[in-house]
């Protein structure tokens, strides 16, 4: 079944998520080149119109995401990771579900992400299908780039 995990609105105040955020920044760094990484610094997660979550056991981050607002239908999927130590445990797929559910609760209809196209990020557009997204075109301000790709599933 996977580990059950507390999934919780972030401020992005604490030690333990900007250190989590570090490393997500830094392995998106090592994996994508500069122009394509669209990962988000902890003072974009920041601004109004994001909402951050963290998955937490106890004190320690498993796993996080958020979503951009695009307008008031359409919102952006950004910052999901989990941690390398707890892979494969249900965690993502927890998180995922949450984020679709509390989209829809905010009255978006429409939720999109942009990924990478290169194998590291295999697992997560597997996640993506199976949780309804589908394979779409570059929006909101990105474009055609060979290191993306884009998803999108209606709410």
């Amino acid at each position: 079944m996977g580990l059950l995990v507390r999934i919780v609105v972030d401020d992005l105040t604490g030690p333990e998520i900007e250190a989590f955020l570090h490393g997500h920044i830094s392995k998106m760094r090592a994996v994508s080149p500069p122009e394509s990484k669209h990962a988000l610094e902890l003072s974009s997660l920041r601004r109004p119109g994001v909402t951050f979550w963290s998955a937490r056991e106890g004190d320690a981050v498993l796993g996080c995401g958020a979503i951009k607002e695009i307008d008031l239908e359409h919102a952006e999927i950004k910052s999901m990771r989990t941690d390398p130590t707890h892979k494969n445990r249900g965690i993502a797929s927890q998180l995922l579900t949450h984020i679709i559910d509390e989209s829809k609760l905010m009255g978006y209809t429409r939720l999109s992400l942009e990924t990478g196209s290169a194998d590291f990020f295999e697992p997560a557009r597997k996640l993506y299908l199976k949780h309804g997204f589908d394979y779409c075109e570059p929006f909101a301000e990105y474009r055609k780039d060979p290191n993306s790709v884009f998803m999108t599933r209606t709410l």
